[in-house]
């Protein structure tokens, strides 16, 4: 089974390239889905959080309120270095549960973990191949601005709180660019995908 790692900066467009992939048969894990399991009332990810942020970051339900958590670590990257390390191991651990799992199973080709920090947390480490979802600057930035409803300096604060687009490229195995759109986010996925199946048809 090939292990892939999929990964981009924020509002690149990973999202659709992950839905192109799963109509190729892949297999494909969202990191951010993931991200939500382990902080669920009454986990061990939760009680850490509350213990490391105070129980103002909790919403009436108990539930960990997002957007508060987000205001917070955006801002400030030693909060931001503390969350990661708290959230990434459990992460991981999950993930990792994941592939065993499929690889036991013994039917998937493909695997594909689709995780924004996964260069920042190390954990491309143990995949195959590293795919980069990428897109212009100034795409990146109005697509984040209309997406979460935000202004220009809130919108470059998020994508300054990440590691650069070109630094993500270097860890590549395989390039997506997505600022053309959809149609042209779908040529060029179906093209890596179609290599992917290739490398996991030779190995």
């Amino acid at each position: 089974m090939l292990k892939v790692g999929l990964t981009g900066s924020i509002a690149v467009g990973k999202s659709y390239v992950c839905e192109i992939l799963e109509e190729f048969g892949f297999k494909v894990l969202d990191a951010d889905k993931v991200a939500r399991q382990v902080v669920k009332p009454g986990t061990r990810g939760l009680n850490s959080i509350v213990e490391a942020f105070g129980s103002g970051i909790l919403n009436e339900k108990g539930h960990l309120d997002r957007k508060s958590l987000g205001r917070i670590v955006f801002s400030d990257p030693q909060k931001r270095q503390l969350i990661n390390s708290i959230l990434h191991p459990l992460i991981i651990k999950k993930q990792g549960t994941w592939l065993n799992n499929l690889e036991k199973e013994g039917k998937t080709r493909v695997a594909v973990i689709d995780a924004a920090l996964m260069i920042e947390s190390e954990s491309y480490k143990r995949f195959d191949e590293i795919v980069v979802v990428w897109c212009d600057d100034e795409v990146q930035l109005k697509r984040l601005m209309d997406r979460d409803s935000i202004s220009r300096e809130e919108a470059l604060a998020k994508v300054k709180s990440q590691l650069s687009q070109q630094e993500k490229k270097e860890y590549a195995s395989f390039l997506i660019d997505t600022t053309g759109g959809f149609g042209d986010t779908r040529t060029n996925t179906e093209k890596v995908a179609r290599a992917l199946i290739e490398i996991a048809n030779k190995a």
